[in-house]
């Protein structure tokens, strides 16, 4: 059974960590610069970490997972992964060889690194920006 957790594109997807490993995570490549709070490296079953691949220090501190803070985030992010093409090209290889799944801690699967990051990935730029009616204007 999937969980809301769980996204495949292509041969990336996306998961919180401390969901149940599955076998068609293929590689599971955590992306986040701290190690996940409260597990153990055997319950992750991570194969690779990845603490190139996140944001850095102050810009995660900055974030700080604050909506408001979203899109600026985004946008700085997705300037470090152009900026970080050894990690980037990395992670590429690898999902062009086998399935490969992110893996992040935060709670919100909408809004954190590694949702930047599979963008990246794929299309080579961030999400875009959401923007309502009134905004657009």
């Amino acid at each position: 059974m999937a969980t809301k957790s769980v996204q495949r594109q292509a041969s990336i997807g996306l998961k919180r960590v401390y969901d149940p490993p599955s076998a068609d995570d293929g590689m599971r490549v955590l992306v986040d610069r701290l190690w996940p709070r409260g597990l153990s490296k055997d319950a992750a079953k991570v194969d690779v970490w990845m603490k190139e691949a996140a944001p850095s220090a102050e810009l995660r501190k900055w974030f700080h997972h604050e909506p408001e803070r979203w899109n600026e985030f985004k946008h700085r992010y997705r300037q470090e992964l152009a900026a970080n093409v050894d990690a980037v090209e990395y992670l590429r290889e690898l999902a062009k060889s086998k399935p490969l799944t992110l893996l992040f801690a935060a709670h919100d699967t909408e809004h954190n690194n590694a949702v930047v990051l599979l963008d990246f990935l794929q299309h080579g730029h961030a999400p875009r920006p959401q923007t309502s009616p009134a905004q657009a204007r």
